[in-house]
């Protein structure tokens, strides 16, 4: 069986926002609706990547007056620089492959990485703001109404340890960022919330913290490290974006590939997992 194949990556010059899988109408005109955006490398996606999106779904239900109409994911531009970042064409075809397997809701926005230089994420969340509430004016509710989106950023805890650390963000960028559009933020091991919240409190009305009821600490720094080793990524991203990387020989050593599916194994699967069929005699 043949791997999915990904559309063809959109340029600047043919860009559109998507809306695809936006809410259209809400189901409870009480609430508040609500736009998560995942800013970040995503190099390569992972299933905690995905797995935000519902945690903070889960959140949103239970906890908050918001009722979540879409979420997005936007990954950075090629002008980040950033050690281990696949050019963009390809990640927008792991992102797209990957919510187009696993998600009803999700969808991915080139905007971002489409362009040449690097944009801060205010930038990014004001583009989010405009295209929902701007141009489209927010979601309907039930009585026909139009009611203006909350645009908010969702990220795991490092991304809050890092506005903590001087010298990272500019202090207008995490004014501007926590004031008008605030984040829910998933706990990560290894990254101390309280201790990253501590000096962001003036906007801690505007921050929510998820809790991991189940501790996932994958990361796409630990999946290229994998690589490099020449061990198993699958399970750990979703499958289609595993025959991507073996396809494009993404993240190996010298751009090689671990696995081959003409020695009995599917992509991405170790070398020390036994071929069905095969004998050492």
């Amino acid at each position: 069986m043949s791997a999915p194949v990904a559309a063809k990556t959109p340029t600047m010059d043919n860009y559109t926002f998507p809306v695809n899988r936006l809410k259209k109408q809400m189901d409870n005109p009480e609430k508040t609706p609500l736009a998560l955006i995942a800013c970040g490398s995503f190099s390569p996606i992972t299933y905690l990547h995905l797995r935000m999106f519902e945690m903070c779904a889960d959140f949103a239900r239970f906890s908050t007056d918001f009722e979540i109409v879409g979420g997005w994911i936007s990954p950075v531009s090629d002008a980040y620089k950033k050690t281990g970042l696949a050019k963009a064409a390809h990640r927008i075809n792991m992102c797209q492959l990957a919510v187009d397997q696993g998600s009803s809701w999700i969808m991915v926005d080139t905007w971002e990485p489409l362009r040449e230089e690097y944009t801060v994420t205010a930038e990014v969340l004001d583009h989010f703001n405009a295209e929902i509430n701007d141009v489209r004016g927010g979601v309907e509710t039930s009585g026909g109404a139009k009611k203006k989106v909350h645009i908010a950023l969702l990220a795991g805890a490092d991304l809050i340890q890092t506005m903590s650390t001087p010298g990272v963000w500019a202090p207008e960028d995490i004014d501007y960022i926590l004031r008008n559009f605030g984040a829910f933020i998933v706990e990560r091991s290894g990254t101390d919330i309280d201790e990253a919240l501590s000096t962001l409190q003036q906007w801690k009305d505007n921050i929510y913290v998820i809790q991991q009821l189940v501790q996932n600490d994958i990361s796409s720094t630990k999946i290229r490290l994998f690589r490099r080793r020449d061990m198993s990524i699958r399970y750990l991203v979703p499958e289609p974006v595993v025959h991507y990387i073996e396809e494009h020989s993404l993240y190996g050593e010298d751009g090689g590939s671990s696995t081959h599916e003409k020695d009995g194994k599917k992509p991405g699967e170790s070398l020390g997992a036994p071929t069905p069929g095969s004998s050492s005699t």
